[in-house]
């Protein structure tokens, strides 16, 4: 049973990523192909299904972006829209060619590709609104990434390659601002979470000896840490009202 939940999570994740190299798009017959040995019912595999619907990525058809991105993240991306309009249109012809060149390391091409592919990093950035970044640094993030790309297409053995090393390379760079804002949060929060720990002690050893108690006080009657405590002190901007603060702490 272990084994068929992990093997679900790794297929469901997949999929998932597969949709999103698609641009948001994954067909219901690649969903019940991927889990064929698997053999889902259709109550499970509507549960699939929706599970990708509330990752952005749509089943047949493209969903709807008025659906899941509020009125500032639309108006952020028509204006980006807008301002790329003003770009010169590169078609598939010429953007093999300038595959070609860049992949014979000549540098000047760099600039039109980048126009080629900023339109995509726009369309990926709609896939990863909601996990705690906005949308304009997702965007900010993807367009470094298509700057570094480019001048990665040197590697590639052929130029039908590039668009999907350059996707990757957006993808991964979403994902790691996305990871990067989490952990910072949960940083701040771990942080936060010691502060109130001290922030109560404090008040209650105040409340009991009807006065401002001393950092000493704290750590020798509840248990905690000289440094915690100043460290507590330093975050408040010293503004602990329970806790008499000694000159230069």
């Amino acid at each position: 049973m272990i084994n068929n939940e992990a093997r679900f999570a790794q297929i469901l994740e997949e999929i998932k990523h597969t949709g999103r190299l698609q641009g948001g798009l994954i067909s219901k017959d690649e969903v019940i192909g991927a889990f064929e040995q698997m053999e889902l019912n259709d109550t499970q595999l509507e549960m699939v299904f929706d599970y990708l619907r509330e990752n952005k990525i749509g089943i047949d058809s493209p969903l709807d972006e008025k659906e899941y991105l509020n009125d500032s993240e639309m108006d952020i991306l028509n204006q980006y829209r807008q301002e790329l309009n003003e770009s010169v249109v590169i078609n598939e012809g010429r953007k093999e060619a300038l595959v070609m060149a860049a992949m014979n390391n000549d540098t000047s091409v760099y600039g039109q590709l980048i126009e080629y592919y900023l339109p995509q990093v726009l369309e990926i950035s709609k896939l990863y609104v909601d996990q705690g970044v906005f949308i304009e640094d997702l965007v900010g993030e993807g367009n470094l990434a298509v700057a570094e790309g480019v001048t990665m297409l040197g590697a590639l053995e052929e130029p039908g390659e590039a668009d999907g090393m350059i996707i990757k390379l957006i993808m991964d760079a979403m994902e790691r601002i996305i990871q990067e804002s989490f952990e910072e949060r949960s940083q701040d929060q771990k942080l936060a979470d010691k502060v109130n720990q001290v922030l109560a002690k404090a008040e209650d050893l105040s409340n009991e000896l009807g006065r401002k108690v001393t950092v000493e006080e704290l750590v020798e009657n509840c248990g905690l840490s000289k440094k915690s405590v100043l460290n507590a002190i330093k975050v408040s901007a010293q503004n602990i009202e329970y806790i008499d603060i000694p000159d230069g702490e």
